[in-house]
């Protein structure tokens, strides 16, 4: 059998994200439509493109800090 036709085996041990890497991408996308859309201005639209791509990172935050952790 050719080598193209042959399934590779991936020597990495991680786990696929393929579905959680959409699942964000999803979110991202959201939130670029919902703070564009309220944006009352052309730099809190770019603010909030910005603000798009770390809002998990800012809702880790602040439930940890609801927390108390």
């Amino acid at each position: 059998m050719p080598v193209c036709f042959m399934a590779k085996k991936s020597k990495s041990k991680g786990v696929d994200s393929g579905s959680s890497s959409a699942i964000y991408a999803l979110g991202v996308i959201g939130a670029i439509v919902y703070y564009v859309s309220t944006a009352s201005s052309f730099w809190m639209g770019v603010w909030g493109i910005i603000k798009s791509f770390v809002w998990p990172a800012i809702l880790v935050f602040e439930l940890l800090k609801f927390l108390g952790v």
